[in-house]
């Protein structure tokens, strides 16, 4: 009798341990299945990709979700209602991305696009972009100098002035901290201008075209050279 009761003890221990096993291998085996699924649609409204430690890497949003930015580990506080992509470096920092707008106001377009690289710490320091509005449309590659100063500097700013509830004193306010801001020059331009020219200008340190290469909208090329007052010196054809 006892030597019976052993044995089912025994056979019990076996059932246990193995049915365990065989509950573990499905277990791993259907999430495994389940990771590596396909999907021929999916609909979203904010897609976040992050590393394997949780760091944000990548925001998909549309314009009702769309991440406000972050700079050593301070939000911007302000909305951002455009749909794109945003990129984030390993420090948390945004780092540009793509982004889009467009719609008809009175029966004409108004549009912006654009994809922006960051320089470290800073805001964009190259960049594709197109605007338009009531039928003038700009659309080039810039290329901006950036300060060395951290622009989470300013993003304090920005954020105390935004957090005023007077809306005169906000705007003040915001026009102040950008007037503090050191002076971030656009240095290259490449691309057509609302008057259908196309241009390359050339700028000096503090953002003063000197260069231009143009031909415009009729045909006609020309290259300017321009004082640091806008004046033109010397110009190719002289007429």
């Amino acid at each position: 009798m006892r030597r019976s009761l052993r044995c089912e003890i025994r056979f019990l221990r076996i059932y246990t341990l193995t049915s365990s096993l065989v509950l573990a291998v499905l277990c791993t085996a259907a999430f495994r299945q389940a990771s590596t699924d396909k999907f021929d649609e999916l609909t979203v409204g904010r897609l976040n990709v992050v590393d394997a430690d949780g760091a944000l890497r990548l925001v998909l949003s549309n314009k009702d979700r769309m991440h406000p930015g972050m700079m050593d580990g301070k939000l911007i506080d302000r909305p951002r209602p455009v749909a794109g992509l945003l990129f984030f470096n390993e420090e948390g920092d945004e780092v540009g991305g793509l982004t889009f707008t467009g719609r008809e106001v009175d029966g004409r377009g108004r549009a912006n696009a654009g994809i922006m690289f960051d320089q470290f710490k800073q805001d964009q320091t190259i960049g594709i972009s197109y605007s338009e509005t009531d039928g003038r449309r700009t659309a080039g590659l810039q290329v901006w100098d950036r300060p060395d100063t951290r622009l989470s500097e300013l993003i304090d700013q920005l954020n105390a002035a935004n957090r005023l509830t007077d809306p005169a004193e906000r705007q003040k306010a915001v026009a102040a901290a950008r007037a503090s801001a050191q002076p971030a020059p656009r240095r290259l331009f490449v691309g057509k201008l609302p008057d259908r020219s196309a241009t390359v200008a050339l700028s000096d340190a503090a953002g003063k075209p000197r260069l231009t290469l143009t031909v415009d909208a009729a045909g006609n090329p020309r290259i300017e050279f321009l004082d640091d007052a806008g004046k033109v010196i010397s110009r190719l054809p002289q007429k």
